[in-house]
């Protein structure tokens, strides 16, 4: 790291996020930032982890989402990789950032994680989290009317076997998305802590589904 205390460079990353976040889509501006950073922060209280490379990765790792990218997934590591040059972090601290922020996001289509460390598992639950419970639904739908996607289609059936491009081309209805994506990652946390906040909002994920097939086929 460079000479300037880790209290520093944290709060010049969220300067940079904030400014570079501005006009992002609801589900992936700062406040979704924000809610990843303070859930790596609650799951580092329990692992043996380097907490500035979390909170970085953490504040970092959604910096140029590929979505709204045409789908190129270089330009967040790079955006990522600039910044930290410019404020003189070592090389090996901005390596190991850059593999959190390529490996960080689920990618569908059952593709293997080629790299592995225990900060990037905080940060890959702490992201996770949320997608999940209230605030992973409220995601969804607002990313599926982003997209202009149905809401629901009962001919239109959950696509459990993607590959990893069709994943990322799919323009599928959101409730499809609960099956695709959101329903898997309780399984695939990384952590203890995460696995405990994951049960309970995969719980309540699963009351909203019932409810709302409910309400679609007039029941209550």
């Amino acid at each position: 790291m460079a000479s300037f205390s880790s209290e520093e460079i944290i709060q010049k990353t969220i300067n940079f996020v904030k400014n570079e976040l501005q006009n992002a889509e609801g589900g992936h501006d700062w406040f979704h930032i924000e809610r990843v950073y303070k859930n790596a922060l609650l799951i580092s209280e329990s692992e043996k982890v380097d907490r500035t490379i979390v909170s970085l990765s953490a504040l970092l790792h959604d910096i140029a989402d590929s979505k709204f990218h045409n789908g190129d997934e270089t330009v967040g590591p790079k955006k990522a990789s600039q910044f930290l040059k410019s404020e003189n972090i070592s090389e090996e601290t901005i390596d190991h950032i850059v593999k959190i922020i390529e490996n960080v996001s689920f990618k569908g289509g059952n593709k293997n994680q080629e790299f592995h460390s225990k900060e990037l598992d905080v940060v890959q639950d702490a992201d996770r989290l949320d997608a999940l419970g209230a605030i992973g639904i409220a995601r969804t739908f607002n990313y599926g009317g982003f997209k202009n996607r149905k809401l629901y289609d009962p001919e239109i059936k959950p696509n459990m076997n993607m590959t990893p491009s069709e994943y990322k081309a799919s323009d599928a209805p959101t409730i499809n998305h609960f099956y695709e994506k959101l329903l898997l990652l309780k399984n695939r946390m990384n952590t203890e802590t995460g696995r405990k906040i994951a049960e309970e909002r995969h719980a309540f994920m699963e009351t909203f589904l019932k409810q709302f097939y409910a309400e679609w086929e007039g029941e209550k």
